[in-house]
């Protein structure tokens, strides 16, 4: 195992547990004030946890507590990259003296360096951006050279601070297929809100609420079948969690949704998932007639445009519909309607 941690930061309420198996790439997901970037603190050694153990590649970064070795770690001696939204390049060095820092700090002569630091500006394809300033790069490129710069000081751990988040939405798609290949084989954590970054750079994903883990597993699973409301929103799925009775998952607010069941049906009282897609929800005003459908009452919070359909936003659940549909029913925040979805369009799976 690359990367072991266990903490504990009274002030802050954080109090858990993972793990980033050799050359894995983890994402953390969760709201804000979940305890992502605490996380990322604790592993590079800005911050020292109450209680707690850290481990990187067998060695030991962080021990304390009653009981504990008091170990403590450096930043500068963990052999671990933070990689922040701000690339943070120095402004008076050219690009290949800034990749080659991190070589020459650990001893390697210039030439050596600078070898290392062309191999890595040609895998982040910036090799023409070598005798630049940051002062003359955009966005992307000064990201992508803080990519470089990251890597070629051969750190046990990568860590990745929302990545994408400063970047234009044309350059991200880019930058992100570039963070895929040059991944490849490097242990990295992951902060991010993005649902492409968790699916297309990370093999597993922790999910934090309040400090904690709520929800862990391989990405593609979380996201197809989220057991938390956070993990939900991201995958872009509503998600009602309650007890299977009679047929129907009833939650503690009150809302029943019928629909059809993963694999074995649920035991009667077990606790279980229901999601559908907002695309599959009609908005109503009064309950819908015709074949049998789950209506839910709603009071809507906001209205948000989504290319050429609406998304309308209640408290814990979406509705994709058209303009057309708002308009005809008149909707603003603070109304009640029903979302009405067809048992057929729920998937039931055991929470």
């Amino acid at each position: 195992m690359s990367l072991a941690l266990t903490a504990a930061v009274d002030e802050r309420d954080l109090d858990l547990e993972l793990e980033v198996g050799d050359g894995e790439v983890v994402a953390l997901l969760g709201p804000n004030g979940a305890g992502k970037s605490t996380v990322l603190a604790l592993v590079a050694g800005l911050l020292r946890p109450d209680r707690g153990r850290i481990t990187l590649a067998g060695r030991t970064l962080t021990d304390v507590g009653a009981g504990h070795t008091r170990t403590f770690v450096a930043p500068h001696a963990r052999r671990i990259a933070l990689l922040a939204q701000d690339p943070l390049l120095f402004p008076h060095l050219d690009v290949t003296d800034n990749v080659a820092f991190g070589p020459r700090s650990r001893g390697r002569s210039r030439a050596d360096a600078a070898r290392t630091a062309a191999t890595w500006l040609d895998r982040v394809g910036a090799t023409e951006l070598a005798d630049r300033r940051p002062a003359q790069l955009s966005g992307g490129q000064a990201q992508r050279v803080a990519i470089a710069r990251a890597l070629a000081a051969e750190p046990d751990l990568l860590l990745l601070d929302e990545p994408m988040a400063a970047l234009d939405v044309a350059v991200a798609p880019a930058l992100r297929q570039m963070l895929k290949r040059v991944l490849s084989g490097q242990s990295a954590l992951v902060v991010t809100h993005d649902v492409l970054d968790a699916l297309l750079l990370a093999d597993r994903v922790y999910v934090l609420d309040g400090g904690r883990v709520v929800e862990t597993g391989p990405s593609r699973h979380v996201l197809a079948q989220p057991r938390s409301a956070f993990a939900a929103r991201v995958a872009g799925l509503n998600l009602v969690a309650g007890r299977w009775r009679e047929g129907s998952v009833h939650s503690s607010s009150g809302l029943r949704v019928a629909g059809l069941a993963v694999g074995e049906k649920p035991a009667e009282g077990a606790w279980v998932a229901a999601i559908f897609r907002p695309a599959s929800v009609g908005v109503f005003r009064e309950p819908p007639g015709g074949s049998p459908r789950n209506a839910l009452p709603v009071t809507v919070t906001d209205l948000e445009p989504r290319g050429d359909l609406i998304r309308v936003h209640g408290v814990d659940l979406m509705a994709d519909v058209t303009p057309q549909a708002v308009a005809d029913l008149g909707l603003a925040p603070g109304d009640r309607v029903l979302f009405s979805v067809k048992a057929t369009d729920v998937t039931v799976y055991t929470s």
